[in-house]
C-alpha cells in the first residue's frame, strides 16, 4: 500500500508539472502573440515645425489610431543628417524595432548602413533612391503641387517677381522650382523666379530673413521649401502673399496664405505597417502624387480670385486624368536653349537627377 501510494503522488505530481508546464508554455505564447510591432521614426526636425517633420508625425499619430495597442510607436526629432543619423537609426534597431521610417534625404546612406547589419529589420527611407532587401524608398510627387502654386502664382503676382526660399540645391527641390517656374510663365511670361538658399531643412531665423530679403528685391509672393511658417510669417508682415509648406498654415498668416501644399503620409504608413504585422513587406519604391492623395492641398485662402481657384483646379484635375504635365516641353533651360520638345515629357529618370534651371529662374544654381 505504501509502495502504491508513493507511486500515485508521484504521478499526481508528474501530471501537474505537466500541466504547470503547459500552461507556462501557453501564457508564453499568449505573451508573444500579443507583443506589439514597433515603428520607429527618424525626424530631421522638430515636431513642431508645423511642416514637414510635423505632418509626417501625423501619419505616425495614424497608425497608432488604426492598430490601436498591436503597435508601439517611437521617434526621434531634431537628427541631424549624417554620423548621429546612424547613431540614433542603429539604436532604433538595436532596441527591437520591426520598421523604422527614416525621414529626410541625408539618413540614405546611414539607413542602408545599418540596414545590412538587421536583415531582419525592415526600414524605409524618404526621398532617397538606395534599396536592399530590407530598405524601401518612398517619396511624393511634390512637383506637381509646385505646379500648381505656380500657376497662382503668375496669375496673381503685380511685381513679376516670386520669391522662392531653397533647402539645400539637391533634385527634389531644383524640380519643384522648375515645376513652379513652367506653371507660373504659362499664364505669365514675364514673370521671374528668385531663389534664396539657406542651406537648411528648419531654421526659422534664417527661412524669415531670406523671405525679407526676397520681398526687399521685389517680391509680391513668396514660396518654400523649408519647413517652418517663419517665411509666410514675414510675408503677413510686409503684406504681401504667400505659400505654406508641407502643412496647412493659414494657422500662422491667415492674411497672407494663398494656399499650402500638404504631404500627406498617413496612407502609406498604415499600410507598410499592416504589411510588416501580416508578414508580406516588401522592398518597393514608391513616388506618389496629386492622385493618390499624398499630395494635397490647403484650402484656398480669402484672398484668392475666382477665376485662379478655377485654374488651379484645372492643373490638378490635368495631372490626376493625365491631361497635364508639369514637364511636358516645350522648355527650355536658363540659357535658353530647348531640352525638352514640344509634346515630349520629362521622364522620371531625368527627374530624380535634375541638376539645371529652366528659363525664368534668375541666378546661377549652387553646386
Amino acid at each position: 500500500m505504501f509502495v502504491s501510494s508513493v507511486f500515485k503522488a508521484a504521478s499526481l505530481r508528474k501530471v501537474s508539472l505537466a500541466l504547470v508546464a503547459a500552461l507556462l508554455s501557453f501564457s508564453s505564447a499568449s505573451v508573444l502573440a500579443a507583443d506589439p510591432v514597433k515603428v520607429g521614426f527618424v525626424y530631421v526636425g522638430p515636431i513642431g515645425d508645423h511642416g514637414w517633420t510635423y505632418r509626417h508625425d501625423v501619419g505616425r499619430l495614424a497608425i497608432e489610431a488604426e492598430f490601436g495597442d498591436k503597435v508601439e510607436t517611437t521617434f526621434v526629432e531634431s537628427v541631424s543628417e549624417g554620423a548621429d543619423a546612424e547613431r540614433v537609426i542603429r539604436k532604433l534597431a538595436s532596441d527591437g524595432h520591426d520598421l523604422i521610417f527614416t525621414t529626410s534625404f541625408g539618413y540614405m546612406n546611414p539607413t542602408n548602413k545599418v540596414a545590412k547589419a538587421f536583415p531582419d529589420v525592415k526600414f524605409e527611407h524618404a526621398t532617397g533612391y538606395k534599396r536592399a532587401d530590407n530598405v524601401s524608398t518612398y517619396s511624393a510627387r511634390f512637383y506637381e503641387g509646385r505646379a500648381v502654386l505656380g500657376t497662382m502664382a503668375g496669375m496673381m503676382t503685380k511685381s513679376n517677381v516670386i520669391g522662392y526660399i531653397g533647402s539645400f540645391p539637391i533634385p527634389e527641390v531644383v524640380r519643384g522650382i522648375n515645376a513652379f517656374t513652367i506653371a507660373m510663365r504659362k499664364v505669365n511670361p514675364e514673370a521671374e523666379v528668385r531663389v534664396v538658399w539657406v542651406n537648411s531643412w528648419y531654421d526659422p531665423g534664417k527661412e524669415s530673413d531670406a523671405a525679407k530679403t526676397l520681398i526687399d528685391q521685389g517680391a509680391d509672393i513668396i514660396t518654400q521649401h523649408t519647413d517652418s511658417p517663419a517665411p509666410l510669417q514675414a510675408a503677413q508682415e510686409r503684406g504681401v502673399m504667400g505659400f505654406g509648406q508641407a502643412s496647412d498654415m493659414s494657422a500662422f498668416a491667415p492674411e497672407a496664405q494663398l494656399t499650402s501644399i500638404i504631404d500627406d503620409w498617413n496612407e502609406y504608413y498604415v499600410e507598410r505597417t499592416r504589411a510588416v504585422m501580416d508578414g508580406n513587406w516588401e522592398s518597393q519604391d514608391v513616388w506618389d502624387g496629386i492622385d493618390s492623395g499624398m499630395v494635397a492641398f490647403a484650402e484656398y485662402g480669402a484672398n484668392v480670385p475666382d477665376d485662379v481657384k478655377a485654374a488651379a483646379d484645372a492643373i490638378k484635375e490635368g495631372i490626376v486624368d493625365g491631361s497635364f504635365h508639369p514637364f511636358q516641353g516645350p522648355i527650355k533651360n536658363q540659357a535658353g536653349e530647348e531640352v525638352v520638345a514640344e509634346g515630349a515629357v520629362l521622364g522620371d529618370d531625368v527627374l530624380l537627377g535634375m541638376d539645371y534651371y529652366v528659363e525664368g529662374v534668375q541666378g546661377a544654381l549652387p553646386k
